[in-house]
């Protein structure tokens, strides 16, 4: 009698986690526009940050998880007095950055925030710097927090331009703890087996689901989640630097690799059709290419495929304040990653829900002129029962140029058209807005109200003169990078 038996060879590492350590260690980042919107990246996901202290929903998640903790040389989280080990830092600078849905974002075959990854690079770097110095060494400088936000906006990009975790049911906070993991091991001083050992072991960690992301269940959860990536990220560097041995075969191990568990589709009793074999797509090497291509979220906090409809309605605004309780319809047309994400019908439960919901984001400045945070929160909602009605009234359409302009790599366009029809047959233009301000395309109109924001979310925390010393240092390329990272974390500490 025969026995089938797995031939217990270990592998080496996967390619694409030997691709990833190669790129944190050997790539020499020379690219100046690179350098320049990781600055203005820096910026705004500090300033979204700092923001977002002002929702005591979110600060209840900060600190030290036992009370009290004494953290020697600890992380500093910005506008708070907080010293914490460099876990609990990263996942505490995660969680305010991401609350708002306020800054960066990458739109291709997956989604995302790579500045998410900010919290894992800050923590360490700020914890490693300190450390430096109690021992007599030069601390880290803000170049190299820079150097480490434009490789994990690229692994994270480049991962996400061909290979839709969401439609596996997949958060794209899987890729956060990727890139974190993979920059922040470098930070620590990790070596090639190291940084390979690490990656391996975030991949067999699998992901969440997308399921608080979406209706029914959207939820707070999709404000947090990726400071518990970036976290988990410091916390595996930790372990590989530790010695703690990888999986080198997590990605492809046939039936219980990534691949086959996670990423393809498998029937009754397991086996993968070749059919349903999935396998990650590279269309291109890692670079500089996602920092300099990233969408900021500067004038709306609002989901990214929304902006250009909270814009549109905006423009519409001073032509339909005085005559919405004569509005019959209004009509949005828009791309499938709009509808597949944030179209919804039905009541909204919670603030994460409202922020979710491209109906709602249209609604809001039809009727205001404006869409801010504030706007997301209950007691708002039930003040202004018209936003419902309005939401009651829209119809949602799908256009296909909108949707290959969408793909399409030359463009990348996140377009979204709204037309008011009014019950006495007359209408509006249908005013469509194809780029957001925020998109590279309109980098020289969106920078200086980039700047606007990030001098108004400083102020939300800091006296004149500390914001005024923030924002001059962060506007000089050379000075910032030449700042270390303690000296700059000084600076936001109240």
């Amino acid at each position: 009698m025969s026995v089938n038996v797995d031939m217990n060879l270990r592998p080496d590492y996967d390619q694409v986690i030997q691709d990833i350590a190669d790129y944190v260690l050997d790539y020499q980042i020379e690219s100046s526009e690179a350098l320049d919107t990781a600055r203005n990246c820096l910026m705004d996901t500090l300033g979204c940050g700092l923001l977002a202290l002002r929702f005591p929903e979110c600060t209840k998640h900060l600190g030290p998880i036992a009370e009290g903790t004494v953290v020697p040389n600890g992380a500093r989280v910005p506008g708070t007095r907080f010293r914490l080990d460099p876990v609990k830092a990263a996942w505490d600078i995660g969680c305010i950055i991401r609350w708002l849905d306020y800054n960066d974002t990458w739109l291709a075959a997956e989604w995302g925030h790579p500045s998410d990854n900010l919290g894992g690079v800050l923590a360490v770097a700020d914890y490693i710097s300190q450390v430096s110095i109690s021992k007599g060494y030069e601390p880290l400088t803000m170049r190299e927090v820079l150097e480490c936000m434009i490789m994990a906006h690229e692994i994270q990009g480049v991962i996400a331009l061909e290979n839709s975790f969401n439609r596996v049911g997949l958060c794209h906070v899987l890729l956060v703890r990727v890139a974190s993991t993979a920059v922040v091991t470098m930070l620590m001083g990790g070596s090639r087996e190291e940084i390979m050992a690490a990656v391996s072991q975030a991949w067999v960690d699998g992901s969440s689901l997308r399921t608080y992301r979406h209706a029914p269940n959207a939820g707070s959860r999709k404000s947090w989640a990726a400071g518990d990536a970036t976290s988990r990220a410091v916390r595996l560097a930790d372990m590989a630097m530790r010695g703690e041995m990888g999986v080198p075969g997590v990605l492809t191990a046939r039936q219980w690799g990534f691949y086959d568990v996670c990423f393809s589709k498998t029937n009754a009793d397991q086996q993968i059709k070749p059919a349903d074999k999935r396998e990650f797509s590279f269309p291109q090497s890692y670079g500089t290419y996602v920092m300099e291509n990233v969408l900021f979220k500067i004038s709306f906090p609002a989901e990214f495929h929304a902006q250009t409809a909270a814009e549109a309605a905006v423009i519409l605004h001073p032509q339909v304040k005085d005559r919405l309780n004569d509005i019959d319809r209004i009509v949005i047309r828009t791309h499938d990653s709009a509808i597949r994400i944030i179209s919804k019908e039905g009541a909204l439960a919670n603030a994460a829900d409202r922020d979710h919901c491209l109906q709602y984001m249209t609604a809001v400045p039809l009727i205001f002129g404006s869409l801010v945070a504030e706007q997301y929160e209950d007691s708002f909602h039930v003040a202004n029962p018209l936003i419902d009605e309005l939401r009651d009234k829209m119809e949602v359409v799908e256009v296909q140029q909108y949707c290959d302009d969408y793909y399409n790599p030359s463009k990348r366009s996140i377009a979204n058209a709204i037309q008011v029809f009014l019950k006495d047959g007359t209408s509006t233009k249908n005013v469509a807005v194809e780029y957001p301000i925020g998109h590279r395309r309109r980098r020289a109109e969106g920078i200086p109200l980039l700047e606007k924001k990030f001098k108004a979310n400083l102020a939300t925390r800091f006296p004149p003169a500390r914001c005024t010393e923030i924002f001059e240092l962060c506007k000089d390329q050379a000075l910032l990078e030449a700042t270390p990272v303690n000296e700059f974390m000084d600076m936001f500490v109240i």
